[in-house]
């Protein structure tokens, strides 16, 4: 089996576009989540999130060819893009049979078409796109930068809710390692700031109504929360088979060790309660790293700040790590890109590559009084620098899918 290197990053989030840009916005220490102006969020209980304000979609994409996509391939394409770029690696260079393209989305391009939808209400079926019917599937992502790339190899799409952008970036390490593909583009992206997209999960009673204090809403683990904050966003990993970047001289951001994945199969929306599944992706994802628990030094949790979720994370944590867990360093991000469903497992990838390449782990955000029971060796204050080389990646979605993945320093030739 080859081993994986991260060769290049490409991300958009409300904390920063690219590498600087995301790494320039964990060191404020500040949330950007503020109160909604994309569309009247009044008729909900949650009316904050963590909006992308600053993308432009003509400077990032050839304007003729972006004005044909909606904003889910719009981010995704500009990420893939940046990601590219980031990994010195021209998408004329490599075999494209040899490179593969795995996407993973919650909601794909349904808020387009919601929008198209309330066109179809107003002016009847005249005033609806017609790009509509190839923007709304998961699927779009994928096909638009593989398209544009030119990209032939395995192209897979996945929506398993919030552990999607990790699981396609698993996928994509299982192609690498086995030989099926030689470079893999793989992350994450989402848009889902729309009414209905939003409002769906408001129905429910997922995300926080700390609408007064909205870059307070988002606050893992702690005592106070009481749901997520929705977030948009993409983020695109290069991956190449070790000797495929050795052998251009590229520069390794981490080695990807271990991936694993499993179902609660218990609750649409609520993690098992004892976290034996959640504690069996972490050991599956180890043993596949060929790494013990006490090997890693930082975790990056999945901590989307609802009551159930952060509670039976840190039980699943204690349960694989032991005592362990009273060392390991552990953060969750959220608070500064909020929940980008799909997304998030691929942004939280690229922050843990990211630290282990510069040294320094972000902090909770509003973390005051950890809840009893997360009683974890939580990242506070103005984070914790100095060498990371080991980095666990939680993301847990809903229909109870848990999907983790190990990254550490790059070492050896």
């Amino acid at each position: 089996m080859r081993r994986v290197a991260i060769t290049g990053i490409g991300c958009l989030t409300a904390a920063g576009h690219g590498v600087d840009g995301l790494w320039a916005g964990l060191q404020t220490g500040r949330s950007p989540v503020r109160r909604i102006d994309r569309f009247d969020a009044s008729p909900f209980r949650s009316r904050i999130a963590a909006q992308i304000d600053d993308f432009r979609p003509e400077e990032a994409l050839d304007p003729a060819r972006s004005r044909r996509w909606d904003r889910y391939s719009q981010f995704a394409v500009a990420a893939a893009r940046q990601a590219l770029a980031d990994a010195g690696l021209d998408p004329r260079d490599p075999d494209p049979d040899r490179v593969a393209v795995l996407v993973g989305s919650a909601l794909g391009g349904v808020a387009f078409g919601e929008a198209q939808t309330q066109r179809y209400l107003n002016g009847g079926v005249r005033a609806v796109d017609p790009s509509v019917a190839l923007s709304v599937f998961v699927g779009a992502a994928s096909c638009n930068i593989a398209i544009e790339f030119g990209f032939t190899g395995p192209n897979i799409a996945n929506g398993m809710s919030c552990a999607s952008g990790a699981i396609a970036i698993g996928e994509a390490w299982r192609l690498l390692r086995s030989g099926e593909a030689d470079v893999a583009l793989a992350g994450g992206v989402e848009a889902p700031l729309a009414p209905l997209s939003f409002g769906a999960f408001a129905i429910i009673r997922a995300m926080s109504t700390r609408n007064e204090e909205p870059e307070r809403a988002c606050r893992p683990f702690d005592a106070e929360r009481d749901g997520f904050v929705m977030g948009e966003g993409a983020a695109i990993l290069v991956l190449e088979a070790w000797e495929h970047a050795v052998a251009r001289g590229a520069r390794i951001y981490a080695e990807l060790r271990g991936y694993a994945c499993t179902n609660d199969a218990h609750h649409m929306t609520a993690p098992r309660p004892d976290g034996a599944q959640a504690a069996r992706a972490m050991r599956l994802a180890l043993a596949n790293a060929g790494l013990p628990p006490d090997a890693i030094d930082c975790i990056n949790a999945h901590g989307s700040s609802t009551p159930l979720n952060d509670r039976t994370e840190s039980q699943a944590i204690r349960a694989v790590f032991g005592s362990h867990a009273d060392r390991v360093r552990v953060t969750a991000t959220k608070p500064f890109t909020g929940h980008a469903l799909g997304a998030s497992g691929a942004i939280e990838a690229a922050i843990s590559a990211l630290s282990i390449a510069r040294g320094w782990v972000p902090p909770i955000l509003n973390l005051d009084r950890p809840e009893e029971g997360c009683d974890l060796a939580f990242v506070r204050g103005a984070g914790c620098h100095g060498p990371v080389h080991a980095v666990l990646s939680n993301s847990f979605g809903f229909g109870g899918i848990n999907a983790v993945l190990v990254l550490t320093a790059p070492v050896g030739p």
